[in-house]
């Protein structure tokens, strides 16, 4: 075979591979879009395709239905949140400012939440698949764990429980307040967001303050 006919040859499948993943990515960008906007039960096949701008039959070649979509689309975004709060969520110098340490970490998951609100969508809806759910029961874990992590290092003498404890207490406070700010956009959503990081600097502020021997009075007013 001449040297050109050869390396057509393999060019052919790399080709068709990268065809097949621009595809594949064009079908999550619609499915996130339709879930988000229906729910994962309300939503079929049809009208992911639909706003995909393709065929069913196309979007069969790729998945066999909904679930598995979802599954794709979901484990790509875990993947995603734990790469952000591992970095978000590093222990810290006890003298940071508490200010800066929520802030900082608030910043990075709002962002991601934001960008992606199918996230939320599929994770904390109440009829995700069975599979997705393992993967959002690991992925809290995974989050507690790297908040106890730093709450270790801002309350490196409190008990264990008690990191746990309030481990526990700031990823609550954080979903409920996420909720909030999905809910609203522009300007209000920015000022949520500012209720969100208030609401968990003054509920660590007395914490790490008696630990630290510190004021309790940082809190933004």
């Amino acid at each position: 075979m001449p040297e050109n006919a050869e390396n057509e040859a393999k060019e052919q499948p790399r080709r068709r591979q990268a065809r097949g993943e621009r595809r594949i990515a064009q079908l999550l960008e619609a499915a996130a879009t339709v879930f988000t906007t229906t729910g994962y039960t309300a939503t079929s096949t049809n009208a992911i395709a639909r706003e995909a701008g393709v065929s069913p039959g196309t979007l069969y070649q790729f998945f066999p239905n909904k679930e598995a979509i979802a599954i794709e689309l979901g484990g790509r975004l875990v993947h995603e949140m734990q790469t952000a709060y591992g970095e978000a969520l590093a222990p810290v110098d006890p003298a940071t400012p508490l200010e800066e340490v929520v802030g900082a970490a608030v910043d990075r998951f709002m962002a991601f939440n934001c960008d992606h609100p199918v996230f939320f969508a599929l994770m904390h809806g109440p009829d995700i698949p069975g599979r997705m759910a393992e993967e959002h029961d690991a992925l809290h874990t995974g989050l507690i764990n790297r908040l106890e992590t730093l709450m270790t290092s801002l309350l490196p003498e409190a008990p264990r429980a008690d990191v746990t404890r309030t481990a526990h207490m700031v990823l609550g406070l954080y979903k409920a307040g996420l909720e909030l700010v999905l809910a609203h956009e522009g300007a209000e959503r920015e000022a949520y967001v500012r209720e969100v990081k208030n609401v968990l600097v003054r509920y660590l502020d007395p914490l790490v303050g008696d630990r630290l021997g510190r004021s309790s009075d940082t809190a933004t007013p």
